[in-house]
């Protein structure tokens, strides 16, 4: 005898919502696409994701994702793309040899240019990318490669030589250092040569 409960779904399975699918960061955006009506995407990347990045990282400390907020748009007839990291990544020390934490939070705006006579229509401080020099073309599209210039801005916020601001250099010593006998001064010798001519 079976009982109807037993087909009828719990109130705890009936509420269950799925979990949102996480959403990888696309490689490119497809300009044919999306260059009119504008792009977003908002979403969390791994910094070890981003191939140039992975090879300078600490090994040492767990890292945390990055929160990347973007906005492909057209402005004045000008093409930008605008993006705000939030977070940080953990980078050796230079000093110490320990994991120094480098954030990364900060706005983004670069205009993409067709041509170099756009350049008037942007501002002077505005940075800016022509397109032809940056665009994969596969037939049929054009694709603007989205995760490289995110990398690129990293990459140019991240330090050449990263070091903790209070870090004092660690220095092995090895074996005692000799005390240096003192040397006569070798110019007392002409001194006293001199008092004799």
């Amino acid at each position: 005898m079976s009982s109807t409960q037993d087909n009828k779904p719990s109130a705890l399975h009936a509420n269950k919502v799925p979990a949102p699918k996480p959403v990888s960061m696309p490689d490119n955006i497809s300009l044919n696409k999306w260059e009119d009506t504008g792009f977003e995407w908002v979403g969390e990347v791994a910094p070890s994701s981003f191939e140039r990045l992975a090879t300078i990282l600490a090994s040492e400390h767990e890292q945390s994702n990055i929160v990347l907020n973007t906005n492909l748009y057209r402005r004045n007839n000008v093409l930008h793309l605008a993006f705000t990291l939030t977070g940080e990544i953990w980078l050796t020390c230079q000093r110490c040899l320990q994991p120094v934490a480098v954030d990364l939070t900060d706005e983004y705006d670069i205009a993409l240019l067709d041509n170099e006579s756009q350049i008037r229509l942007i501002n002077e401080e505005q940075d800016y990318l022509l397109l032809e020099e940056i665009v994969t073309e596969q037939s049929p599209e054009r694709l603007l490669p989205f995760k490289k210039l995110v990398e690129d801005e990293i990459l140019l916020k991240t330090p050449m030589a990263p070091k903790h601001d209070d870090c004092e250099m660690s220095v092995e010593q090895f074996g005692e250092i000799p005390e240096e006998e003192e040397t006569e001064n070798p110019f007392a010798a002409l001194a006293s040569l001199k008092g004799n001519l």
